[in-house]
């Protein structure tokens, strides 16, 4: 048999599907509860007599948490990470669930608030978990992990919507049992993951490495997330100023994020082969390709151009997660921390400032300007390290 393929089985073998669909599981239940706050809101309004910018807060500060990425991830890197994912699904669906008992706007707020940390909890370690059981195949475990993720944020509502046209605001609280079910799956299937030795490896000795992923990594997040805010936050607002109706605007926006599903299924594993700079060069020059061509196009022609938008720009999250696995084996909870700080302290303030370009020029405008900026994460990409290998074959 030849070497080459003798490596390749090697390989397949190292990857766990198993394990890696059971915590891509356990991320799409942990994202359907999570996902519950935006579709619930005028519930909330009306209950609590919120006013709107009262409402906003509610996301920002559930988001906040954010901030504390980079600790518990350096938390589960020094400890039993395994137990963060597990639990997790179980404290954020009841605490999302509990929202319609809140008596008032602060202990919402503060209830909010933990749940953000609990989300937190999930994320961070997840990932570093995820990488573990993937072999040489990180891409590809990252592409269903980000999959099971953004199913979980698209049904999300629908499920929220139904259960409390079924049970009422106040009555949500039975449907947590699916979290607290699959945190039990979630520990009997993982106990036997082994949780590795770290080798004494202190922060400081991987600075160099830190610098030279993040700080072009800073510069592809800030120049493309202003696109993909764009696209996934004001295209509902978009497609209903252009005349849409309100299902026709959430149908354009369900319809690029199954894209990215499908992508974010595709992609990673593609990038184990051909490299990750590779697929994030192609994402950064056809996505804001896309994007124009959506500012042009109309009637039915929209529904191919925005299923193109969203495989070419949402489906590169696992790829992202990848490469930081792929460079920091020895703290992968606290890298992935970093990384999901450093993305959440680009989309805020991108998201704020694409809605200002909006309010004063037109969202066509705050779109086009977007995508071109988009344009300068090209040069960013090959600031990148090197990788070791450009194919698995």
């Amino acid at each position: 048999m030849p070497e080459n393929l003798d490596t390749s089985i090697a390989e397949d073998n190292d990857f766990q599907g198993e394990q890696v669909f059971v915590i891509s599981s356990g991320h799409f239940v942990h994202d359907v509860y999570s996902a519950f706050l935006v579709p619930l809101l005028p519930l909330l309004i009306e209950k609590l007599s919120l006013t709107l910018t009262m409402a906003g807060s509610l996301s920002a500060f559930m988001q906040f948490p954010a901030l504390l990425n980079p600790f518990i991830g350096r938390l589960a890197d020094k400890s039993n990470a395994r137990y963060f994912v597990v639990f997790a699904p179980a404290v954020t669906a009841t605490l999302m669930s509990l929202m319609g008992l809140a008596p008032n706007y602060y202990s919402l707020l503060a209830l909010l608030i933990v749940a953000g940390v609990s989300v937190s909890s999930f994320h961070a370690p997840a990932p570093a978990m995820i990488a573990r059981v993937s072999g040489n195949r990180v891409g590809k475990a990252m592409g269903w992990f980000m999959a099971g993720g953004e199913l979980g944020r698209t049904l999300g509502p629908i499920f929220a919507v139904w259960a409390v046209t079924t049970l009422t605001l106040e009555g949500m609280l039975r449907i947590a049992v699916l979290g607290w079910l699959t945190s039990l799956i979630l520990f009997w299937r993982l106990k036997d993951i082994p949780i590795e030795k770290k080798e004494k490896i202190g922060l400081r000795e991987v600075l160099p490495k830190l610098r030279a992923i993040f700080l072009p990594l800073a510069f592809i997040l800030l120049f493309r997330t202003f696109m993909t805010v764009s696209m996934t936050t004001y295209l509902p607002i978009f497609m209903n100023l252009k005349g849409a109706n309100l299902w026709l605007s959430g149908a354009a926006l369900s319809i690029m994020e199954s894209a990215g599903v499908v992508g974010a299924l595709s992609v990673g594993a593609i990038s184990d082969r051909i490299g990750r700079r590779s697929i994030l060069l192609f994402s950064a020059i056809a996505s804001p390709i896309f994007i124009i061509a959506f500012l042009n196009t109309s009637g039915w022609l929209l529904i191919p151009v925005l299923l193109a938008v969203g495989f070419t720009s949402l489906s590169v999250g696992p790829v992202f997660l990848a490469l930081i696995q792929d460079n920091f084996p020895k703290h992968r909870a606290s890298a992935n921390g970093a990384y999901m700080l450093l993305a959440f302290l680009t989309r805020f303030p991108a998201t704020i400032i694409v809605g200002l370009l909006g309010d004063k020029f037109g969202l066509e405008k705050a779109f086009l300007w977007s995508a071109l900026l988009a344009f300068l994460v090209i040069p960013s990409i090959f600031m990148l390290p090197k990788e070791a290998k450009e194919a698995l074959v």
